[in-house]
Parts: C-alpha cells; sequence; structure tokens
C-alpha cells in the first residue's frame, strides 16, 4: 500500500498512512485532542507495518484534522485514540474515519479481528454518544483506568465485526 492519502466517499475528505515524515503532525494534533502525553514507543508502535491500515491521519481540505490510532490485540483491534479538531467536527470525518476503521478490520485475515473495542471517560458523555451513534455498546465500567486525570473511571464500548464484513445496520436504542 502506499502512503499517498486515499480518497473517502467524500472528495474532501482523505486518510494518510502514518510515517516518519508525518509524525510530527501526529504528535501536534494528539497534544492539542487529548489530555495525556504520549510515551516515545506508543509513536514507535503505531509507525509499525501491522497496524498501517488502523493508524491513520485524517484530513478535511488537504489540511491534517484528525487522528485515529488502534492496536492489534489478539483478535480484538484496540481503539487507542481517535479525535477530530473542534471547528472541524460535524462534518461526519468522525464517522467517516470509524466506517473506514471497520471495513479495514472486516477485512483482516490474520488474525480475524472479531471486535474493535474502547474506552472512554465517564466525563465524556458527547465521545460515548457518538460511539453509540456508529454502533458500539457499552460492555462495562473499568475503575480507575485513568491514572493522570479526573474522573479516573472509563466506559468500555465495543462493536462486534460482522464475519462476512457488512456492517452491522442496528440502530442504536433510545
Amino acid at each position: 500500500m502506499s502512503n499517498s492519502p486515499a480518497a473517502s466517499s467524500s472528495s474532501r475528505i482523505t486518510f494518510a498512512y502514518l510515517t516518519y515524515r508525518n509524525i510530527g503532525t501526529v504528535r501536534k494534533l494528539n497534544s492539542v485532542l487529548f489530555p495525556i502525553k504520549y510515551s516515545d514507543k506508543f509513536y514507535q508502535d503505531i509507525l509499525a507495518t501491522e497496524v498501517e491500515d488502523f493508524c491513520q491521519l485524517v484530513y478535511y481540505n488537504d489540511v491534517p484534522v484528525g487522528i485515529i490510532c488502534c492496536r492489534l490485540e489478539n483478535k480484538d483491534l484496540y481503539l487507542m485514540t481517535m479525535g477530530v479538531l473542534a471547528p472541524y467536527r460535524s462534518r461526519q470525518l468522525g464517522s467517516e474515519t470509524l466506517k473506514r476503521i471497520i471495513k479495514a478490520a472486516a477485512s483482516h485475515s490474520k488474525p480475524k479481528i472479531r471486535r474493535i473495542y474502547l474506552h472512554v471517560q465517564t466525563s465524556n458523555t458527547e465521545a460515548k454518544n457518538f460511539y453509540e451513534k456508529n454502533g458500539f455498546k457499552e460492555v462495562g465500567i473499568k475503575e480507575d483506568y485513568y491514572k493522570k486525570i479526573v474522573p479516573r473511571d472509563a466506559w468500555i464500548l465495543e462493536r462486534v465485526i460482522d464475519s462476512e464484513g457488512k456492517q452491522d445496520q442496528e440502530q442504536p436504542q433510545a
């Protein structure tokens, strides 16, 4: 696969694999989007070839405005970070990014990914609602998940990947 941006269904939204040339952009976006400072090992790990389909920069009109980073954990895909800069939210960037990752997970064969899961800080109801609108379901709460931010607890959300690669069309319950 090439490292050039890949066009999405909307011509304004594009994606790019992470490389040593754009990792500085990833670091800057993470510092703006998240209340946590990530280690050098985190940045080394997200450059690994086996996660290139799951760790990408999100561009809007050729401007880097978002990031998604996942890691493989046996037959699970753990969504470590996902964010879009505030002025670019409500433009379907997050939903398009999730669709792209879900599609990549559904077509991944070694290993076959059975689910995507993530943690959301219990104070972040906006993020929880976003993921639920995109087919994720709350499956529990992890107490004391966060060590340096308050509240420390996190919701655990997951989305099971259909074995035939179809995206679950079920609507979240109100």
